[in-house]
């Protein structure tokens, strides 16, 4: 028995991929680090900007890696335990993370600022020239 999704629909030509990545990212059911996301009003005409922030307190620039992969967002956390400290009581882990947005056709990364615990990272996605192309028809006999 085959499973039928939206995407299954004869209209929607080359999006199995994009079903995959949606998937992917729903199963990935941790909330770890929180998040915000934010529309930043911009002048009209200015393309649309987005701002992520992550609530990443402890963790310092260097233990911090910020990719694009595909149409992806990818944002990992790795803190290493210093093995010099002795701890009486232990209540914030150092833990790991990573994080995964999917990002829509066109979108860009600016760039990320650390400050006070939280990463923001800057969006924005240009509106896109319309393009019309004219596709001649071979006559066969």
């Amino acid at each position: 028995m085959s499973r039928m999704t939206m995407f299954s629909s004869p209209l929607l030509l080359g999006f199995d991929a994009m079903e995959k990545t949606i998937e992917r990212v729903a199963k990935s059911g941790d909330s770890y680090p929180p998040y915000n996301i934010e529309r930043i009003r911009v002048s009209p005409g200015e393309p649309e900007r987005l701002r992520l922030t992550l609530a990443v307190a402890g963790f310092t620039e260097s233990d911090l890696d910020l990719t694009t992969e595909d149409n992806q967002l990818v944002v990992r956390g790795r803190q290493v335990d210093d093995e010099q400290r002795e701890f009486l009581h232990r209540g914030i882990a150092s833990r790991q993370f990573q994080r995964v947005f999917v990002l829509a056709d066109g979108m860009r990364v600016l760039g990320a600022e650390l400050k006070n615990g939280l990463l923001s990272i800057e969006l924005d996605r240009p509106q896109p020239e319309k393009l019309v192309r004219k596709i001649s028809i071979a006559v066969r006999e």
